[in-house]
């Protein structure tokens, strides 16, 4: 069977795509459990640096956490008015923690060829090298220096700063993959960089190390919610040609 005839047809996908909005005032429907469970099921399928994950999703049940959780928002009408909320944690600790259990399961699988098992080991070295040295605090001034110099290079992995970024970045995949799978379920979502990550860290217990690059609120969109023409540059200013 050819794998396009294995595939959802296009159309449904721009259809989700569009039909995302984030979406600041939601109605007192609740989402189905079993809607979000399954949201969080496919996050888990996002890409990632080798594989490392280095994420977890904070999916906020406890109604008096969720109160507290939506005041550190800021006061956003979004997160006061979620049904429910998902903090998106990241760090490199939870990639070495990551990088620990892909091993064993190298070790274990019967399934995997030595060839591929050799493969994977090696790349996980790598990343564990530049997570673990490379993510040392004395690395993250020569970074800076580095990237005065010449900007590119100022997303490197490298340093107790670099690191973290990385982290988060990677975290941003299984995010965009909670909000367009919410969208194909007819769920709304808002995307909130707006919160007191000091106190949404200490709400959860985080460790030291934690950064938190966003909290998804999710629900359904209110009769009042703001939905407006949509603006996007236009693809000939996005896209770059060469």
């Amino acid at each position: 069977m050819n794998i396009q005839d294995q595939l959802p047809p296009w159309a449904d996908f721009q259809a989700a795509n569009r039909f995302r909005r984030a979406i600041r005032e939601f109605n007192s429907t609740p989402v189905p459990q079993e809607d979000v469970e399954a949201l969080l099921a496919e996050a888990v399928y996002a890409p990632s640096s080798g594989n490392l994950q280095p994420y977890e999703l904070h999916w906020i049940r406890t109604p008096a956490l969720k109160e507290l959780i939506a005041k550190a928002c800021n006061g956003q009408k979004a997160a006061a008015s979620a049904k429910e909320l998902i903090v998106v944690v990241a760090s490199p600790a939870i990639a070495r923690k990551t990088a620990a259990t892909q091993l064993a399961h190298l070790d274990s699988s019967s399934t995997l060829a030595e060839k591929s098992k050799n493969y994977h080991r090696k790349h996980i070295a790598k990343f564990l090298k530049i997570i673990g040295i490379g993510g040392l605090p004395i690395w993250t001034p020569l970074v800076s220096v580095a990237a005065m110099i010449r900007p590119t290079l100022s997303l490197l992995p490298v340093g107790h700063i670099g690191s973290r970024h990385w982290a988060a970045r990677n975290a941003v995949f299984a995010a965009q993959t909670i909000m367009l799978g919410a969208a194909a379920r007819g769920i709304d979502s808002c995307p909130m960089e707006g919160f007191s990550a000091t106190k949404v860290a200490r709400l959860l217990g985080l460790p030291r190390g934690s950064v938190i690059p966003l909290v998804i609120a999710l629900g359904y969109r209110h009769d009042d919610a703001r939905i407006e023409e949509r603006w996007r540059r236009p693809m000939n200013d996005v896209v770059i040609s060469h």
